[in-house]
């Protein structure tokens, strides 16, 4: 219902808006003689309207307190744009509106219209009927009445008047009145609500008031200006209150309102301020109770629950999603708290509150529960964060030590030694690699005995419905088997690790024997390549035969040397598989290997030997005689019949060892199991003969020239 009657009173108000600014009739704020008001009535031929000019003359009238309309009005009806009909209506009009206040009415006529004696004789038979006198008067003669000073300039007045002006103003004017007596009747109930309750009321505040105190004041303060300072020809503030001597002026009602406004809302505002904190001290103990309540209730229950650590990462790793679950829902209470304590901390820094000592109650319990359970959700967290590293590190260490008794379970079959190297290196590898996990899990069991030994001392964690206590010493033990149980299977493990190691160093000493042994044969095969195929040289003299035969003797030894060390080398590994049951990389024929290497060698060595020494032999032999004949060619020639038997004979002696040589240099040699082979190549067979025929050549000429010799004589 109020929505319609406000809007037919806006309807209204327009509506009369638009009849004021047709200058029906207006107070020029003038005044006759008797210090009463003067109401104009310009009449027109254009706005012939009763109704609207019945509707003006109302709402004038009701704008001068009684004391002023005590004093009676000076009317004066224009008539000089109208009919005579029109004026008769309007004047008797007034005897309607305002019969008794009305103390004059002059009616200003046409100069050349209407016949003088039939309207004064009318006015004049409808005196005693009316209340008041009536005259008809010219515009220039109206001063008789009332002072030109008191007249606007259509009368031939001095009185200055914007009609339009004061309109617009005198609708302000009732603007700001009526929009203040209703928010003063709206906070004169908030206020009353207020004083008669001791209870919070979400109500009394000051949204509940249609229009804006600020707002309004503001527009008084406005219309306040802007009737104290008239513009030419506007109107003055007496004027848009019709006030008298003794009475306020529009101004002045303006300004008795405003104070009265803000005296008001000063009140109100308080008693709102008063509601609001006792509406949020109450709204502040609601939700710290709520937030309390959850912490203790349904929230401790859920940590209870969560007890023990698991037997297993993936035990573990359930508990943790079921505790992330948890704290999920602490989250949004936490929130809450955050909230809370910034509202709480607020208000203990307002000037304005007067309830800091249950504030600070309120806020004391709520972070002790708030923090309790927080450490509680913490120590819950890092202690399910290191079970699950501590049960990864078991699981991780589990699975090494498995793989580890899987590798030394395994049979040791080595083709080499770069595998049994190869498998030495990955069981050390495997071993380290325990170590490193070993060293984590013992750390991480550390951090985690220690977390268990020292839980949140909160007695409300140690005591229940259900009389329980935390679990942290059963699940400590737990922690310290699964410890001791890892350490003895580790211990296990590496005793096992080492009984392997000395087996794969024992194989690879054996293989190493054996490849050394190998080596050896190679080796021999390669020295007898060389020496069959290189070493045909027999030196062209007796120090260069000496000398070869030095370095053929030297490398005999070197080869002995050789071959004796590869057999014991093969000698102590039969011995070490033996002793190993080892039956990789058999190497059953090792050893014939290495004797036919050598017997191949040595046969071509002591054929080397003895053809350097037959080299030698021929070499010292023929040096021999070539140097006797040397030394006798020198002296005086000999006498023939001498006896030169002993030079014959080394020169025999000389010839026989060079043929023998000659003969051996084109023999092969023979080796044990019936092949045969020829030193070097022919040409290298051709040198060293040549060698010795150059030598042979010379004793035979030497006998030549014995045997001439023998002849002469």
């Amino acid at each position: 219902m109020g929505t319609p009657q406000k809007f037919v009173s806006i309807m209204e108000e327009a509506l009369l808006l638009e009849i004021l600014k047709k200058k029906l009739a207006f107070f020029s704020g003038g005044k006759d003689r008797r210090s009463g008001l003067i109401l104009t009535i310009p009449l027109s031929s254009d706005h012939s309207n009763v109704d609207e000019i019945s509707v003006t003359l109302n709402y004038l009238l009701s704008i001068p307190s009684e004391k002023c309309k005590s004093r009676g009005f000076t009317v004066i009806v224009d008539g000089r744009k109208a009919s005579w009909n029109l004026v008769k209506t309007v004047v008797l009009m007034l005897q309607n509106v305002i019969p008794a206040e009305v103390s004059l009415v002059c009616v200003v006529k046409p100069d050349d219209f209407w016949d003088k004696k039939f309207t004064h004789f009318c006015f004049w038979k409808e005196k005693n009927r009316l209340g008041f006198e009536v005259i008809l008067v010219s515009a220039n003669k109206l001063s008789r009445y009332i002072e030109p000073c008191q007249l606007t300039d259509e009368f031939g007045g001095h009185l200055k008047h914007n009609h339009m002006d004061w309109v617009t103003k005198r609708m302000s004017f009732e603007k700001f009145d009526r929009d203040s007596r209703m928010l003063s009747a709206e906070m004169s109930c908030i206020i009353n609500a207020a004083k008669n309750t001791s209870q919070p009321n979400t109500a009394l505040t000051e949204k509940g008031l249609t229009a804006d105190p600020e707002t309004i004041m503001e527009n008084g303060r406005q219309l306040t200006q802007e009737l104290q300072v008239g513009g030419e020809g506007g109107p003055r503030e007496d004027v848009i209150g019709l006030s008298i001597e003794g009475e306020s002026t529009a101004s002045g009602r303006v300004s008795d309102i405003l104070e009265a406004l803000r005296t008001k809302h000063m009140e109100c505002r308080e008693l709102c301020r008063q509601q609001s904190r006792m509406l949020r001290l109450e709204d502040l103990r609601q939700k710290i109770t709520e937030v309390v309540n959850w912490f203790e209730g349904p929230g401790t229950d859920m940590l209870k629950d969560q007890k023990g650590i698991g037997n297993s990462i993936r035990a573990t790793h359930a508990m943790q999603q079921k505790h992330e679950e948890i704290e999920n829902l602490y989250t949004e209470w936490f929130a809450v708290y955050v909230d809370l304590g910034q509202q709480i901390g607020s208000s203990l820094t307002s000037p304005e509150e007067d309830c800091t000592g249950e504030l600070r109650t309120l806020q004391e319990r709520l972070n002790e529960v708030c923090y309790r359970h927080a450490t509680r959700l913490e120590y819950r967290q890092r202690l399910l964060h290191s079970a699950t590293a501590f049960h990864g590190l078991v699981q991780e260490l589990s699975q090494q030590l498995d793989g580890l008794l899987g590798l030394l379970c395994s049979d040791v079959l080595m083709a080499d030694g770069g595998v049994a190297q190869q498998n030495l290196r990955l069981l050390e590898e495997k071993l380290q690699a325990v170590d490193g996990v070993w060293q984590g899990l013992q750390e991480q069991g550390r951090t985690l005995l220690e977390l268990l030994a020292q839980p949140p001392a909160h007695e409300a964690w140690h005591s229940g419905d259900d009389g329980g206590q935390d679990d942290e010493p059963e699940t400590a033990v737990h922690v310290q088997e699964i410890l001791d149980d890892m350490a003895l299977r580790k211990k296990r493990c590496e005793d096992m690790v080492d009984v392997r190691k000395l087996k794969l160093l024992q194989i690879i000493q054996v293989l190493k024997c054996e490849d050394d042994a190998a080596q050896a044969v190679e080796w021999l095969t390669e020295l007898h390549e060389a020496l069959v195929g290189r070493h045909v040289a027999l030196g062209v003299g007796l120090a260069e035969a000496e000398s070869l035969q030095d370095k053929h003797t030297k490398c005999h030894d070197v080869a002995q040397s050789t071959y004796e060390y590869g057999r014991e080398l093969l000698q102590a590994s039969v011995l070490m598989r033996k002793s190993l049951r080892y039956s990789g990389k058999v190497s059953g024929d090792a050893l014939p290997r290495l004797t036919r290497a050598w017997k191949q060698f040595s046969t071509a060595s002591d054929e080397r030997s003895q053809r350097l020494q037959m080299a030698r032999l021929f070499h010292t032999a023929a040096d021999k005689v070539l140097e006797v004949q040397e030394g006798g060619g020198e002296g005086a020639a000999r006498d023939c019949s001498d006896d030169d038997r002993p030079e014959r004979d080394g020169l025999a002696e000389a010839e026989a060892l060079g043929n023998t040589l000659l003969e051996r240099l084109n023999m092969p040699v023979v080796y044990p199991d019936g092949t045969e082979r020829f030193f070097g190549s022919l040409d290298e067979l051709a040198g060293s003969a040549d060698n010795v025929r150059e030598k042979l050549q010379q004793l035979a000429e030497l006998r030549t020239s014995h045997d001439r010799q023998t002849a002469i004589s």
